[in-house]
């Protein structure tokens, strides 16, 4: 089987199956499969090294959501998108303790602004649990940063996040960012979630320092969207759906510097973007509500 470039664990269990003609059982690896709120659910847990260098993975649980029926425009799907993606991490995060979420990507390059869109989106509690704890003391202290990329800013993301982490001391980092995929079917319609931490630009070979709990010296948790899918990976897919004999990557030159999205990735962007603003928000602080984030963001 020909390498596939993705972030998202399922995908790269799928390949490492495919691999061996789809009946081998990987062990020090578990995957279950659910609905939840009309999605489908998938989640891989790799629990052993042998398992996570097979997959290319660190070990951790991976929670993987499809959301197609929000680019469907379904009824009530963006109500429901938010539900489950919420209802997802909240058993992944610390039950108590103040949080950090970092919006990682450049806001120039569209693909990459799911990051920063989220903490557009993302009620912000840390000052008003401060300042008037008789009206917002019930609340979980939230902080943001979307601290831009190394050539706009001169410092790397996760230097950023060392020095909040450090100052702020929060109980956990929610990191949000943009991934690659396998395949065209999932781009910006699939949300992946993670207590396995981040390594920033991974999607597009770009790699950084990475943002986890040795770097940080707290859990980190990530929330990502698959927003690209590269040249070579995307060839190699096209042919195999094509039935075309499959080629070696490096047969395809030059494949790993260009990288596909959608047509109308503006507005999915700008959707999922809301939603993860949200579901964070929400798993965060479990009492609020759909419509009560809406009144306090808008």
């Amino acid at each position: 089987m020909a390498q596939r470039r993705t972030d998202l664990a399922v995908e790269a269990h799928q390949l490492w199956r495919e691999g061996r003609g789809g009946a081998s059982r990987l062990p020090g690896v578990r995957a279950e499969e659910e609905d939840r709120a009309g999605f489908p659910v998938t989640t891989v847990t790799i629990t052993s090294d042998e398992a996570a260098q097979a997959l290319g993975k660190p070990q951790g649980t991976y929670v993987t959501l499809e959301l197609d029926g929000l680019l469907r425009r379904e009824e009530n799907a963006f109500q429901r998108a938010v539900g489950a993606v919420a209802e997802s991490l909240r058993p992944l995060l610390p039950e108590n303790g103040p949080a950090l979420v970092v919006g990682l990507g450049n806001r120039a390059v569209t693909p990459d602004l799911i990051g920063p869109l989220a903490v557009d989106h993302l009620l912000v509690t840390r000052h008003l649990v401060e300042q008037v704890p008789e009206h917002f003391g019930d609340l979980r202290p939230v902080a943001a940063a979307a601290p831009g990329v190394l050539a706009s800013t001169g410092m790397e993301s996760s230097l950023v996040a060392q020095a909040l982490a450090q100052r702020l001391r929060p109980s956990c980092v929610v990191a949000v960012d943009a991934l690659a995929s396998r395949s065209l079917d999932r781009l910006c319609r699939t949300v992946q979630l993670s207590d396995a931490g981040v390594v920033p630009g991974s999607g597009v070979g770009n790699h950084r320092d990475p943002l986890d709990r040795e770097s940080l010296g707290v859990p980190v948790f990530t929330v990502g969207v698959p927003t690209v899918v590269d040249g070579a990976t995307l060839a190699l897919d096209l042919l195999e759906r094509a039935g075309k004999p499959a080629l070696d990557r490096a047969a395809l030159p030059g494949g790993t510097d260009f990288f596909v999205t959608p047509r109308e990735v503006d507005q999915r962007v700008a959707d999922l973007g809301k939603v993860l603003g949200y579901a964070v928000s929400i798993a965060l602080n479990p009492s609020l509500t759909v419509d009560e984030l809406t009144m306090l963001l808008e």
